[in-house]
């Protein structure tokens, strides 16, 4: 049996796409306004890997950085709007 592994995005993909920088997001993670991440080890570094639904909870963030609010308010803002959405798509 085969199973799919959801596809993940390093710091740097995530950063781009999000469009905010890589130090912004390690902030973000250390501050737990983005849940811990996954990582993945390799010797003695460690690799932080984001899922789609990490790197749309850090869009909406940015977006409401973006709108005047301050970090705290965008990230509960943000996650907010996820619980409503996921609790739509489970309606």
């Amino acid at each position: 049996m085969s199973y799919a592994k959801e596809k993940t995005y390093s710091i740097g993909d995530a950063a781009e796409i999000i469009g905010a920088t890589q130090r912004q997001l390690r902030n973000w993670e250390e501050q737990n306004y983005i849940p811990k991440l996954d990582r993945i080890i390799c010797g003695d570094r460690h690799y932080r890997r984001f899922h789609l639904k990490d790197i749309e909870l850090g869009q909406l963030i940015k977006k409401y950085l973006e709108d005047g609010f301050t970090l705290p308010v965008a990230a509960q803002k943000a996650r907010s709007e996820l619980k409503e959405r996921g609790a739509k798509y489970n309606a």
